[in-house]
């Protein structure tokens, strides 16, 4: 048997293969399209992701948030869809489709409670980049909101024991004043001009909550105020009282000793939380937590809600996820702002890592259906190994043409990053295969056995169950691999002789 001829049969099987498994490939597609199975599976390693485990993914609180980080416009915006009523009606026709396979896997599954984001949508990206997903959970989590609400209550607690440390010195100096002969006009001066300070740093706490201050301005505002004050009381000490100036000593220096750095006095007064200490809040068995709901007297205010609300939103695992990633990211930052960037990056990180994993895990099921999917085909198509290559080795003529088509190809076909361009269906139209379920064919593979049992050939029936399967496996493996075979095996065979030169020799 010569080399020419062996090549010119494994070319041509390795061609068919090729062709069914483009069609295997179509197949995949349009099940994958319909039953939105990347879409699905993105969303259920998010919520793999921000639960911690797979347990967890399946809890409501999880599923609902999400949905919730689905519902973001950043992540809507992903799912861009084709306009008009040609381009729709396809479409139509797939969510049809999925709505009742959807409803069948319902009645089966009975699973969640929580409705999820692809039962009320149509569809859903099957893809989301890792900064695109940490600016919207970000976004969800209400750090930027938390972090002023934190700030919001620190910056009152500071109001309060501000006043109150002023408020210990103009009292010791009060009392000095009622044991002499001062008149009282004195004392009411002094009093006056210190609820004027208590409304300004009022004022200054209300602005900031507002929104209408950042916090280095808001301190910088009381240290102006509380200078002002100061300022003040000197102007109003006659005849160099003796118990007036001690007083204006005493505020001069507790004034340098809190606000002679504007920063060390906010980082003093914890007035920009760490990014750690913002995360901490989420855990309600933390000391963060109980030290901000001491100091929240009011429990109906709106920084009381929000961070209850922020609280209340986020799964138990997810906290410890987020604990973990916020802790990486403190240790690096020197501000709250640079810890929400660490903090992103993070979670971009973390979210690459685990999306990596998912992907994994995608391809395996993609196999796993590939290879159903394959035998099912080879099934359907009677695409039967050893009757393939029963034919081609006894027909010169379908040997032939399959490789002058499989030549054709090749040509046509630059390489395999996209074998779409390859029109199976004209190649199906211009070869006759040795595939399909015609009535020569079966006569050909039931017709050898001398092994029967009550007529039926079981030898033959087993070869050809043999021959599905390992085309059903081959036709799995995809149409990018049988594609480079087939050109490693045309360059051998091209490396050669050709049949027609041989020929020639042989006549002369």
């Amino acid at each position: 048997m010569r080399l020419p001829f062996i090549l010119d049969v494994a070319l041509g099987l390795i061609f068919i293969y090729l062709i069914l498994s483009l069609l295997a490939s179509e197949i995949q597609e349009l099940i994958s399209t319909v039953l939105q199975w990347r879409a699905v599976h993105l969303k259920k390693s998010i919520e793999i992701f921000l639960s911690g485990n797979l347990e967890g993914a399946e809890k409501s609180e999880v599923i609902q948030l999400v949905n919730t980080i689905y519902s973001n416009p950043l992540i809507k915006s992903l799912n861009q869809e084709a306009k008009g009523f040609v381009s729709i009606l396809p479409r139509k026709f797939t969510w049809f489709i999925a709505d009742k396979i959807r409803l069948i896997q319902k009645l089966i599954a009975r699973s969640s409670k929580e409705p999820r984001t692809l039962d009320q949508e149509y569809s859903a990206p099957s893809y989301i980049s890792a900064d695109t997903f940490a600016t919207t959970l970000i976004e969800e989590l209400q750090l930027p909101k938390i972090i002023h609400s934190l700030t919001e209550v620190r910056l009152e607690k500071f109001k309060t024991q501000r006043l109150e440390e002023v408020e210990t010195i103009l009292t010791r100096s009060l009392r000095q004043i009622k044991l002499t002969e001062l008149s009282n006009y004195i004392a009411q001066d002094i009093n006056d001009d210190f609820e004027n300070l208590k409304t300004e740093y009022t004022n200054i706490v209300a602005d900031f909550k507002s929104s209408k201050l950042d916090i280095d301005t808001s301190v910088n505002r009381m240290k102006d105020s509380l200078e002002k004050y100061i300022d003040n009381f000197q102007a109003n000490i006659e005849d160099e009282n003796k118990i007036l100036t001690e007083t204006w000593k005493r505020l001069q220096a507790y004034y340098k000793h809190i606000f002679t750095n504007i920063e060390e006095a906010i980082i003093l007064g914890g007035l920009k939380p760490s990014i750690n200490e913002i995360v901490q809040l989420m855990n309600t068995s933390n000391a963060m937590y109980h030290e901000i709901k001491t100091d929240i007297k009011n429990k109906d205010s709106q920084t009381y809600k929000t961070i209850k609300e922020l609280i209340n939103s986020l799964p138990p695992g997810m906290n410890k996820n987020i604990e973990t990633i916020a802790k990486r990211a403190q240790y690096r930052a020197k501000s709250t702002e640079e810890g929400i960037k660490i903090l992103r990056r993070e979670i971009e990180d973390s979210f690459d890592s685990s999306m990596q994993r998912a992907g994994g895990v995608y391809k395996r099921n993609a196999k796993g259906v590939a290879i159903l999917i394959g035998i099912t085909l080879a099934f359907g198509a009677n695409a039967d190994t050893f009757h393939i290559v029963d034919r081609l080795s006894k027909d010169s003529v379908l040997r032939e043409a399959i490789v002058y088509k499989a030549v054709q190809t090749l040509e046509q076909q630059s390489d395999s990053s996209n074998l779409s361009n390859i029109d199976t269906k004209q190649i199906l139209k211009d070869v006759n295969l040795p595939i399909g379920w015609t009535q020569d064919n079966r006569q050909e593979q039931l017709s050898w056995s001398p092994f029967k049992i009550k007529g039926v050939p079981v030898g033959s029936l087993l070869t050809m169950m043999t021959g599905w399967l390992i085309s059903g496996i081959a036709i799995a493996m995809g149409a990018p691999f049988w594609f480079d075979l087939l050109s490693k095996v045309m360059n051998v065979r091209n490396a050669g002789k050709s049949p027609k030169s041989e020929r020639n020799q042989d006549e002369d």
